[in-house]
């Protein structure tokens, strides 16, 4: 690696330690110990006052939109300097590569092994989903037609994809515009250094809105514990209990067994970068935690040039906790209606999740849009996935959570794969 990455690399590490320092002066605990107390406080506001807990919504959107704010200015830089800064094409031609080759056979082995399990467990048998009535899914998008979807990817205007938050569209513009900027060679030195300037400063705006957390966290907890209530979640007990017992077998023994192939110390990555797992269970949102995590990463070991293409290009393309999702689901609505599942229709459900779970995540309420694409293509009945509706809040807790995870290890096992992981930093 350069000196002058190294370098870098010790001054943010500087910093992170500099920060934490003036955090233990002013008394202040870690950001985990933050949420914890936020989501005891959040939970105990939702039930004790319901009426006044509706009404901290618009904290939590607020939040939302401080993060969507910064996310498009801080990925663009940090795309297009990942990507100018490999010596060669062909250099980054292997790094795409790898990447998107770990996303798939990923994916694919746990859509494989959620399905088997699901049908061979018979998930869903017995459920009574008749007595249930459905949420409204009116206003939810029903299919994914995917000539669309695919030419959504290519955009026609670049500003009006910046405007829209069309991370896919900016991705692909990004990645032309890096090579672009290492083809021209030294011409394009300026242009990188004011890029440089602008992530940095991303970084510092998105640090500044991270402290407001702890309230956000409380937010959302008193909305969700007011206005959803619990008696939904307990009627589909059963689906949400075995989400999540499937997110905890993936996180305490398929992430592991991945994690033994490429030789990454696993559970100091957990312990790395549990804190912002935690906050993306809370807020139910991949994107608070993306410039965090790219710190955190290249603070464990990992080349900064690795989370900043793969982290993005996962949240498109490595949704383990969706996949995951989409699999159960759809094996518990066909057990609850009947439906026999033989094994045609299971390698239909199997390609058609394969498909339509890469490259959705533009797609609002991506995971219940496959959803309804999966089940309308192998026969089953809208009603059951408005049934499941109701418990999506409970779910999407678990399942961003766990896409979070997968793509913390996915990008340390590109760095390990690509000779790009500093072992001595992440022990020390």
């Amino acid at each position: 690696m350069p000196e002058t990455e190294l370098t870098a690399t010790a001054r943010d590490a500087d910093v992170d330690e500099g920060v934490d320092r003036r955090r233990r002066r002013r008394g202040m605990p870690p950001l985990g110990v933050q949420v914890l107390v936020g989501l005891v406080v959040g939970g105990v506001l939702g039930f004790s006052a319901p009426s006044f807990s509706e009404h901290l919504k618009v904290v939590g959107d607020a939040f939302i939109r401080l993060i969507e704010m910064s996310i498009i200015p801080l990925i663009f830089p940090l795309i297009v300097l990942a990507i100018a800064r490999v010596k060669s094409a062909k250099s980054f031609g292997r790094l795409a590569g790898k990447t998107l080759l770990y996303f798939e056979v990923v994916t694919t082995v746990i859509l494989v092994l959620t399905l088997a399990v699901a049908f061979l467990t018979g998930l869903g048998k017995g459920a009574d989903l008749g007595s249930l009535t459905p949420a409204d899914a009116g206003s939810i998008q029903k299919s994914v037609d995917l000539p669309t979807l695919f030419l959504g990817i290519i955009p026609d205007n670049l500003f009006a994809a910046l405007s829209e938050g069309n991370l896919l569209a900016i991705l692909f513009f990004a990645v032309l515009f890096g090579l672009a900027l290492m083809q021209i060679g030294e011409k394009a030195t300026t242009l990188i250094n004011t890029l440089e300037g602008v992530a940095d400063a991303m970084f510092t705006l998105i640090g500044w809105v991270v402290r407001l957390v702890p309230l956000a966290v409380v937010a959302f907890v008193a909305y969700n514990t007011a206005h959803y209530g619990w008696d939904l979640v307990a009627k589909l007990a059963l689906f949400v209990a075995v989400f999540y017992g499937a997110v905890l077998v993936t996180l305490l023994v398929v992430f592991p067994t991945i994690a033994l192939i490429f030789r990454i110390p696993y559970f100091a990555m957990l312990r790395a970068v549990g804190d912002l797992i935690l906050l993306a269970f809370v807020t139910r949102s991949s994107e608070v935690v993306l410039a965090p995590l790219i710190k955190r990463l290249d603070g464990f070991g990992v080349d900064r040039k690795v989370p900043s293409f793969t982290l993005p290009i996962g949240y498109s393309f490595n949704a383990d906790g969706a996949t995951m999702y989409e699999a159960l689901a759809v094996v518990f609505i066909a057990h609850a209606y009947g439906v026999e599942l033989t094994l045609p229709r299971l390698l239909s459900i199997l390609l058609v999740l394969i498909l339509l779970t890469k490259g959705i995540a533009g797609v609002p309420s991506a995971s219940i849009v496959v959803l309804f694409s999966a089940s309308a293509a192998v026969g089953l009945p809208a009603e059951g996935v408005a049934i499941l509706l109701a418990v999506d809040f409970v779910v999407d807790m678990a399942r961003t959570a766990l896409n979070v995870a997968g793509n913390s290890l996915a990008t340390v096992a590109i760095a390990k794969w690509e000779g790009m992981f500093r072992r001595s930093t992440a022990d020390a």
